[in-house]
């Protein structure tokens, strides 16, 4: 899973959310509401957290199945954690190749005919690096 700050540089880039089944993601929400929950990763599901289309957007509903009483949040209050495969998705055509070293993997991309290699002990904050250049440079 990558790290939050990685996935709200993501966001404030303007990576967008689809919430679909089995999206992770954490909470993101005003100074004065209670702030435990916003380490907790969340998982979206049918079951337990739906993403609902509202007329002001998309709410995801929390099902009364949490620890805490929280209803819904809109999407804009919700930090998204892609997995590794989602990422590796997004990168697209500019994937080359995920190599394992010693102490790390390194993520191989090419952007605009540069080759770029990103590397972290963690597959997916390489995939996730990988994806922020790739968005900053298309911006």
């Amino acid at each position: 899973m990558i790290s939050r700050e990685l996935a709200v540089a993501l966001r404030d880039l303007g990576l967008v959310w689809h919430p679909a089944s089995g999206d992770r993601f954490q909470l993101d929400l005003p100074d004065e509401v209670e702030m435990e929950a916003e380490a907790d990763v969340f998982t979206v599901s049918e079951m337990t957290i739906e993403a609902r289309r509202t007329p002001s957007g998309t709410d995801l509903a929390f099902n009364g199945t949490t620890e805490w009483a929280l209803d819904a949040v809109q999407l804009a209050d919700a930090v998204w954690l892609p997995r590794e495969d989602q990422l590796r998705e997004l990168l697209r055509g500019t994937f080359r190749r995920l190599v394992r070293l010693p102490d790390t993997y390194a993520v191989e991309v090419e952007i605009a005919g540069e080759s770029l290699r990103f590397e972290h002990p963690e597959p997916s904050e390489a995939y996730g690096r990988a994806l922020l250049e790739l968005i900053s440079r298309t911006r």
